[in-house]
């Protein structure tokens, strides 16, 4: 019927080269669309009648499970059933084809076929053959969509798939695992709910059966092969939340929870990894369950899932020996097999890999703010297991942070990274967990903790405590807005000054912690403590800008940026509020300087020192190494600024610092050198403020007149890049003045500015300003053929320098590359008044051959046509310049 259908509309589409006599056609013959005659509109409607029909009859059985096939396709089912365990691979494959057209046809036939297929991968003798044949059976598509309609069908594939780990041969068992990989791939996780309606009371007891019975798979079995153990806990946890309204209510859910708990000491990884996905699940999910009955003990009121869960952890040695297998999980070296979602573990095969792709966590979105310091990153640092720390701390209270002491005294200063970093992960839940107890142990123990840590100076551990930090202060609530419990002690706790002799790796460790804490700060949110917190803390980093050690200044930078960054938020989000602005700006100040200005001030300063200094011997001063390290740092906080994504809030000093960004390019001290360069490359990618462009052309415009010719070239490169990103933000004055500052840079005393002033120029010509780039044609053809008319005259009284005379022609070079494809009616004068100037000496000569080579070039492919728009003579001019001369006695 389908072809027949596909047919009739091909033909329908046919349809207007069919000759007809006129009186057969439905419409007019004077009409000038398609004419089709009656005979093709009657075949039509029946056609499409008939599959109407059709299509009502094949949908029938899936809006009525009371309409039952005929008995005549149940024996062609059975029949079919039998091919698909065939000895033979292509019997099988055949014969599931048809039984998948049956399965779409007749979803009913579905639910009788599985517990014939299930006996199959139940049997230890069934035939390897037969097991294949089954596997393919129930990967199909109608068999799995069944599954999430009919309980007692869901019951018996899980059991079926669940208990057929006695199978020996490798092939059976390959096809058992893509069954159990294609059911969770085919509904992403979580499958939709097949217990949705429980009329019958008998159904329930069968859900409590099943459940009881992955259970025991799950927990109970040692002998169970470990991935087969593993598919149960993923099928337990896929049963906890799909039959919430039915088994929420019971003692089940928080047994299940101490049995993922007791999973984590665990020798299996994999098993590990799922137990703290389920546990996050399942403690995100409990506040949803019905109040239940608390119990009075030993004087404390405890809930079931407190007084079940203690029992675990409180269990001699517990969290030593999870943490200990945990940290086995963090494959610190290669840091390729950690995923971006912080999923950790040791993946020891494709198939293994596969086993685990369907773990899932329900926990918040972390980090809030994006990672661009490398030092904050934290790969190795587990989001998942802190969040289920937090969440344990948070059900069960003090006596899960008192069971963790000991093991996180004994892991934070260990030797191996991988357990600092578990450490790590458990620290950090514990202190964004806000549990009223916390501030007691906070001053017993953690603030010690904490004090040691920052004192410790390991520095391969530092990316993991500094995403401990990052983690503990992260804002709480949907939006990330409410400040933890602890936030401000941490704070408090990382501004504690230093002892006077320290490495300068804590120094540095300890300016990445105040990074990572302050960058996941709502500024809109600050409160006064915070608002004086960043005034001490910027008066701490501006005083040691000039610092001796390179990773602490880089340090510093980072820090500046960020904390810079929340002051000017801050500002701008209190604006107009008057009963916020006696604290809504920063009250630090150097001498009668604000801080912005006292930065701009003094780069300017210090650039123009340094620039003067000139010679390498000249850096050898200490008072110049000062200098030098104090731009190093101002360098490290506009890099930071530029990655972060907050520049758009420190543009007024980035701006300010433009000129000492160029002009210290081409130092001689290579480690300044270098970092110009990057924050060079940084600022020609982003664009600036419509209110901060008109300082930056003033800045610009000064640069272009600087006594130093590289710095004359390099602020030509930014502007090629600067008129590229603003020349729809810019004023026409600024655009004039840009426009007439590149041209003066054509006759400048450097060879090298002007040719990268031609180079720039050719450029502007196509940035969509056709006012101006009309006038710069004009007035360059005009100059050039007035130099080469009064040159050709051997005018005596005529004298022009010869850069005057080589950015005329460097104008007429620009004209000609601003087109390279294209052959405008200028062009053809322009190109040829430049061909005239080859006669002229060096550098002159080289630039006029080489742009008329260029030229040759790109018009190469179209010059047949193009040539047309030459006279004879401009082609003879053309030849003779690109051509060599030759001499033949």
């Amino acid at each position: 019927m389908e072809y027949e259908r596909s047919n009739n509309l091909r033909d329908w589409d046919l349809d207007a080269s069919i000759i007809e006599p006129p009186v057969n056609f439905i419409i007019h013959s004077c009409f000038e669309g398609k004419k089709r005659p009656q005979w093709v509109l009657a075949n039509k409607v029946h056609m499409h009648n008939t599959w109407r029909s059709s299509q009502s009859s094949y949908h029938l059985f899936h809006v009525n499970n009371k309409i039952l096939p005929s008995k005549y396709f149940e024996t062609l089912m059975d029949d079919l059933l039998n091919l698909s365990l065939h000895n033979f691979k292509i019997v099988r494959v055949v014969a599931v084809e048809a039984l998948q057209k049956m399965f779409k046809r007749f979803p009913s036939l579905v639910v009788k076929c599985i517990p014939a297929l299930t006996k199959c991968l139940l049997d230890p003798n069934t035939p390897e053959h037969k097991v294949l044949g089954a596997c393919k059976v129930l990967k199909t598509r109608g068999v799995l969509r069944q599954l999430t309609l009919d309980s007692k069908a869901f019951s018996t594939f899980l059991l079926g798939v669940l208990g057929s780990s006695h199978h020996e041969s490798l092939k059976a068992q390959e096809a058992i695992r893509e069954l159990f990989d294609e059911y969770n791939i085919q509904y992403d996780g979580a499958s939709k709910n097949p217990y949705n309606a429980v009329e019958d009371a008998s159904d329930v007891v069968d859900i409590q059966g099943l459940v009881s019975t992955v259970s025991c798979m799950s927990f109970r079995l040692n002998s169970l092969h470990w991935r087969y153990s593993l598919m149960a806990n993923w099928v337990l946890l896929l049963l906890l939340i799909s039959s919430r309204s039915l088994i929420f209510r019971t003692k089940f859910h928080i047994e299940t929870i101490g049995c993922f708990l007791k999973s984590l000491r665990n020798q299996v990884p994999q098993t590990r990894i799922l137990a703290i996905s389920a546990l996050n699940v399942l403690l995100t999910e409990f506040p949803n369950v019905p109040p239940v009955e608390k119990t009075l003990t030993a004087g404390s009121v405890k809930s079931p899932l407190e007084d079940a869960l203690g029992q675990v952890f409180l269990e001699d040695g517990f969290f030593v020996h999870a943490l200990n297998y945990l940290s086995d999980d963090h494959d610190i070296p290669d840091m390729e097999l950690v995923d971006s979602t912080g999923n950790y573990g040791m993946i020891s095969s494709d198939a293994d890999q596969l086993i685990r792709c369907f773990c899932f966590d329900r926990i918040p979105s972390w980090p809030r703010t994006p990672s661009w310091i490398f030092m904050t990153g934290g790969d190795s640092f587990c989001a998942s297991f802190a969040y289920f720390i937090e969440r344990l701390v948070q059900e069960c209270g003090e006596p899960v942070v008192l069971a963790l002491r000991s093991s996180l005294e004994e892991f934070s200063f260990a030797e191996e990274r991988a357990k600092q970093c578990v450490a790590a992960e458990a620290l950090a839940g514990i202190l964004h967990s806000d549990i009223s107890e916390l501030q007691d142990s906070w001053k017993s123990w953690i603030l010690s903790l904490v004090q040691k840590i920052i004192l410790e100076p390991v520095v391969d551990s530092t990316p993991d405590w500094t995403a401990c930090i990052r983690y503990a202060v992260t804002g709480k609530g949907r939006y990330g807005t409410e400040a933890p419990d602890l936030r401000n002690k941490v704070l408090e706790c990382l501004m504690n000054p230093l002892p006077q002799i320290v490495k300068t790796s804590t120094i540095t460790k300890r300016y990445y912690f105040l990074a990572a804490a302050l960058a996941e700060m709502y500024p809109s949110k600050m409160q006064n403590t915070e608002v004086e917190l960043h005034d001490a803390l910027l008066k701490e980093l501006l005083e040691c800008m000039d610092y001796s050690s390179a990773q602490v200044r880089e340090a510093i930078g980072v820090t500046l940026s960020v904390l810079c960054s929340n002051m000017e938020l801050f500002i701008s989000c209190r604006t107009g509020k008057s009963h916020h602005m006696q604290h809504s700006k920063s009250n630090y100040s150097v001498g009668d300087t604000n801080w912005c200005h006292y930065l701009i001030k003094r780069a300017s300063e210090l650039a123009l020192h340094i620039q003067s200094a000139g010679q390498p011997s000249i850096f050898a001063n200490d008072d110049t190494q000062e200098e030098t390290r104090w731009m190093e740092t101002l360098f490290h906080f506009v890099i930071s600024s530029l990655k972060s994504g907050r520049s758009p809030f420190l543009f007024n000093i980035i701006v300010g610092v433009l000129h000492p960004i160029i002009s210290l390019k081409g130092t001689p001290n290579e480690d300044l050198s270098c970092l110009a360069n990057e924050a060079f490359e940084l600022l020609i990618w982003h664009t600036m403020p419509q209110a901060c462009l008109k300082e930056a052309v003033v800045v610009l415009l000064s640069s272009s007149n600087n006594s130093n010719w590289r710095t004359r070239l390099s602020t030509l490169s930014y502007l090629r890049h600067f008129m590229y990103r603003h020349i729809f933000l810019l004023s026409v004055q600024d655009k004039q003045q840009i426009w007439r500052q590149i041209e003066m840079l054509l006759k400048d005393s450097q060879v090298e500015v002007r040719e990268h002033a031609a180079t720039v120029l050719a450029d502007l010509m196509n940035s969509g300003d056709e006012d101006l780039a009309a006038n710069f044609r004009h007035r360059a053809y005009e100059e050039a053929l007035s130099l080469y008319t009064k040159r050709k005259l051997r005018d005596l009284a005529f004298d022009v320098s010869s850069a005057s005379l080589h950015g005329s022609v460097l104008a007429l070079v620009a004209l000609v590359l601003s087109v390279p494809y294209d052959m405008p009616s200028w062009l053809p004068d322009t190109v040829t008044l430049l061909a005239r100037f080859v006669v002229e000496p060096s550098p002159i000569k080289s630039t006029v051959t080489k742009a008329i080579a260029d030229f040759r070039r790109t018009h190469a492919d179209t010059w047949i046509m193009q040539k047309d728009s030459f006279t004879k003579e401009q082609l003879e001019i053309l030849d003779e310049t690109s051509s060599s001369f030759s001499y033949f006695a």
